[in-house]
């Protein structure tokens, strides 16, 4: 059972990232909606990034790519489906939640409860090998939910709600680490369904959900959110060759 704390502790630890927002609190407003705007734009960057390059490559290492595929656009299409029950519900006025604040925090569920999978799989496989392993999920988690945080401050959510909604979402990759300790025989088959399934909803969020909402921003701040959605690209790009 020694496996199962050091899985607990691992994933827990991943779960605090979701706490990131609270120190929002000691920014103020002005500055706060700049870091917003900014943030929101390197989001889209690392969910792109995240999922071209990390979700979906090893997808196909586990799945022949017509199943990845399949499921790649059976994530995009029921993320459509999500928004669209939102928007039927939602009347979208002002100060109202957008949408794809809820579709983030439901993808942003799922590829935590695979990272939890991911780290109970490299515990089974050692100690030391997952404790690196967890050292490289938080390097790329932290600031995808500096990012996830900023989106849904932007979205529509107060910056607690935002935080706590995000820690929330965090924890799942407790119960995706506990469950791969217990179904270590069968899990990794429904993991490789989940990548491909998530990085489709990650890439509905970005280009359905918070590309167009930059397009709103005045000329000036296009320039820079574009340079910024690069630097997000970028950096997802620096975490798969540095975990390589």
């Amino acid at each position: 059972m020694l496996e199962l704390a050091w899985i607990i502790a691992a994933t827990v630890f991943v779960s605090m990232l979701g706490l990131v927002g609270a120190f929002s609190f000691y920014v103020r407003e002005e500055q706060m909606n700049k870091l917003i705007f900014m943030l929101t734009a390197f989001a889209i960057g690392t969910l792109l990034g995240g999922s071209f390059l990390h979700l979906l490559p090893e997808a196909l290492a586990k799945l022949d790519a017509v199943t990845a595929m399949l499921f790649t656009l059976a994530g995009f299409v029921v993320f459509l489906i999500i928004e669209v029950y939102f928007h039927w519900h939602l009347s979208g006025g002002e100060g109202e939640v957008h949408p794809y604040s809820y579709l983030l925090l439901i993808g942003d569920a799922l590829h935590n409860f695979i990272d939890g999978l991911v780290i109970a799989g490299s515990f089974l496989v050692g100690i030391p090998f997952g404790i690196v392993t967890t050292v490289v999920i938080i390097a790329h988690e932290l600031p995808e939910e500096l990012g996830i945080f900023a989106v849904l401050v932007h979205g529509g959510f107060d910056r607690k709600k935002a935080t706590l909604s995000s820690f929330a979402v965090q924890c799942t990759a407790v119960i995706g680490g506990i469950a791969g300790f217990y179904l270590s025989s069968v899990v990794g088959g429904f993991s490789s369904l989940l990548l491909p399934f998530a990085a489709g909803g990650f890439i509905y969020i970005a280009g359905s959900g918070l590309i167009p909402e930059l397009h709103k921003e005045e000329r000036s701040k296009k320039f820079v959110s574009l340079v910024l959605i690069l630097l997000g690209l970028a950096f997802m790009w620096l975490v798969r060759y540095l975990g390589a």
